[in-house]
């Protein structure tokens, strides 16, 4: 099937203002102003109202947290201990709740004009062995894109490390589900729609030893590497004070400095080590809203750019965002680099890229994050129709500053996913009800 996309009110790279001609999964023409596709055409969708962009790219997430938003005993405390607080609850998740928790968490990142989700899960307990086979499921019924991240703890408490014992898991355990996951999941080349990173949690969850296996591991399975990094000064100081280095030196050697890695936050590191890392071709998954809930600190994305780090965006979990929507992350990757820098820190098109092009990079995905032809036809699309946008000169600026939160259409791969702001066939007031049980279930154990 050729559907065209015909004038969209805003968004297109310059030349494309006609629409763009999407074949099968795949973007076949941009045309420009007045012109006509090349061949013929089965469907038309008037964009005129709507501003278009390449489908958004999270690169960091914990899709199990939505069941822990604005959780009573970890509000307003820092990262090291809002984690003490969480790590006993989130070890009580069984698999349906868990599964709700995806569920939720993919349709709001679906709804806000998202079209591939990276998540990081590191929680294993014993009721919650095939984590992220749930996920794929989850990701496959909606249509999104996946990037999943095993990740893993086997640094308890018990052994120094903060996670109590009964979420962390062997080595061994580990190294063997990470390649049952890959043979299971992962797929390679262009268009593909699930895909398996290894993500150790922490240097401060994690042995020296497991975080050495997991690079090796990825290295003869051709997987990437994802970690968090450089979050917190206290972060920096616990590395200090056990291994008797900063966090990159750390993990430079275990063997982690590569281009197929991408850290979490990345916000503590001095100009010579963001130096480093564009020489070895790292990503920066940026996390905006969830540094300032936390207090954590302004990831430097700017700097880190032109130093020749990537950077992508991100919404992190639901227990420190807390929320799960794209676009409007966008609003506070730009306001967040603003307060820190100045009005000269970041113009309203950084946000977009980060979350576009720079999260691509991120992933190693060269397939996704433009509208271009041969790239894979993942679209957002938004309507300007809400009081929010009234008065509004740049359609595209618009989006940003003024605060969007919602798509209108979203495509991936060629395929609707969002139409009319709605997810074809999901009852989002049953998921809702079913969520917010699940969730009252937990705090109740608390209690």
């Amino acid at each position: 099937m050729r559907l065209w996309i015909k004038t969209p009110l805003g968004g297109m790279p310059k030349g494309g203002e006609g629409g763009i001609v999407v074949d099968g999964p795949i973007i076949a023409e941009l045309l420009r102003a007045e012109h006509q596709p090349s061949g013929p055409i089965d469907e038309v969708f008037d964009a005129s109202r709507h501003v278009v962009l390449p489908g958004l790219i999270n690169t960091h997430h914990h899709f199990y947290q939505t069941l822990t938003r604005a959780f009573a005993p970890a509000l307003d405390k820092k990262l090291f201990d809002w984690l003490i607080a969480l790590y006993p609850v989130w070890g009580r998740i069984t698999e349906n709740e868990f599964r709700l928790a995806c569920r939720v968490a993919l349709a709001e990142l679906l709804l806000s004009g998202c079209t591939t989700a990276s998540d990081h899960h590191y929680l294993f307990p014993a009721a919650l062995p095939h984590a992220i086979d749930i996920e794929m499921e989850e990701a496959a019924a909606l249509g999104l894109r996946a990037v999943l991240c095993r990740g893993s703890m086997d640094l308890s408490e018990e052994d120094g490390g903060l996670p109590p014992r009964s979420v962390t898991q062997s080595i061994d355990v580990i190294l063997a589900d990470s390649e049952r996951l890959a043979k299971r999941w992962h797929q390679s080349g262009p268009g593909a729609m699930s895909q398996v990173a290894l993500a150790p949690c922490s240097p401060f969850s994690v042995s020296a030893d497991l975080m050495r296996e997991t690079a090796r591991q990825a290295a003869g399975l051709g997987l990437r590497l994802h970690t968090h990094l450089a979050e917190t000064e206290d972060e920096n100081e616990f590395c200090l004070a056990r291994f008797g280095k900063r966090p990159l030196d750390y993990v430079e050697e275990l063997g982690w400095l590569n281009d197929h890695t991408w850290f979490a936050h990345g916000i503590h590191f001095t100009e010579a080590e963001r130096a480093r890392m564009g020489r070895a071709g790292i990503g920066i998954a940026h996390c905006p809203s969830s540094n300032m809930i936390l207090g954590s600190g302004i990831c430097p994305a700017c700097a880190l750019e032109r130093q020749g780090v990537a950077v992508g965006l991100a919404v992190d979990g639901s227990a420190s965002n807390d929320g799960s929507n794209m676009i409007q992350e966008l609003r506070q990757a730009l306001l967040l680099q603003r307060a820190g820098g100045g009005i000269g820190a970041a113009g309203f098109a950084d946000p977009i890229r980060w979350a576009t092009e720079g999260s691509a990079r991120c992933l190693g995905r060269p397939d996704l994050g433009r509208i271009a032809p041969g790239m894979q036809a993942d679209l957002a699309l938004f309507a300007l129709d809400e009081l929010r946008f009234s008065g509004a000169g740049d359609p595209l600026a618009a989006l940003i500053v003024c605060g969007a939160h919602r798509a209108d259409r979203v495509m991936v791969g060629g395929a609707w996913r969002v139409i009319d702001g709605a997810i074809p066939g999901l009852d989002l007031a049953a998921l809702t009800a079913a969520h917010r049980a699940a969730a009252a279930r937990i705090r109740k154990h608390v209690a």
